[in-house]
């Protein structure tokens, strides 16, 4: 198996362990689909495909539905609960890995603080020449480009931004980041529900 199939591999099984843990946790509330559906805002098709593969999911959707069941989204992310909730140190290189975005790296930098009001990610974007899939979610996003550049796509318009460069947007209106050099991109983003 080559580097690239085992980490495809990888993030397909993390994938599917969320989705799992996304049913788990529906069913340990005792909502039925439709009702889950219809609260998080989504269809009942799209909440099985969510389930079923866990793939795509929107953070907003995690912490809609971590909050519904009043649990911390570090419970759907990783499977563990948190136990923090005066302050949470999260050393370099050593944030929670949760890939679930092929060409996307995300490392969770808050995942044993609980009770959270927004979701900090440390963002790296491989190199490709795919074009950005554009996604939308509920809440607030603020990225702040840590090295490299992003390509921030809403719909027809493209925004470069550098290292240092910042952006506060409404996730609501379709967006998507591509990295926009020849080596990796780093962001931080911060997504509130």
């Amino acid at each position: 198996m080559t580097e690239n199939t085992e980490q495809q591999h990888k993030i397909q099984t993390e994938l599917k362990d969320l989705g799992c843990r996304l049913a788990g946790l529906r069913d340990a509330c005792g909502f039925e689909k439709e009702e889950f559906a219809e609260r998080l805002g989504i269809g009942v098709q799209t909440l099985s495909a969510y389930e079923e593969t866990g793939f795509d999911i929107p953070i907003s959707i995690l912490m809609q539905a971590a909050r519904l069941c009043e649990v911390d989204m570090a419970v759907l992310l990783t499977g563990s609960s948190t136990h923090l909730n005066t302050y949470q140190v999260v050393r370099a290189g050593k944030g929670r890995v949760v890939d679930r975005f092929p060409g996307y790296h995300f490392e969770d930098l808050a995942y044993n603080y609980g009770g959270k009001v927004m979701q900090p990610l440390l963002v790296t974007l491989e190199t490709s020449d795919e074009p950005a899939e554009l996604v939308t979610h509920g809440g607030q996003e603020f990225n702040y480009v840590v090295a490299g550049k992003v390509i921030l796509v809403f719909e027809n318009k493209e925004i470069e931004l550098d290292a240092g460069d910042s952006v506060y947007f409404n996730p609501q209106i379709p967006h998507g980041q591509r990295c926009g050099s020849s080596q990796r991109a780093v962001f931080v983003t911060i997504i509130t529900d």
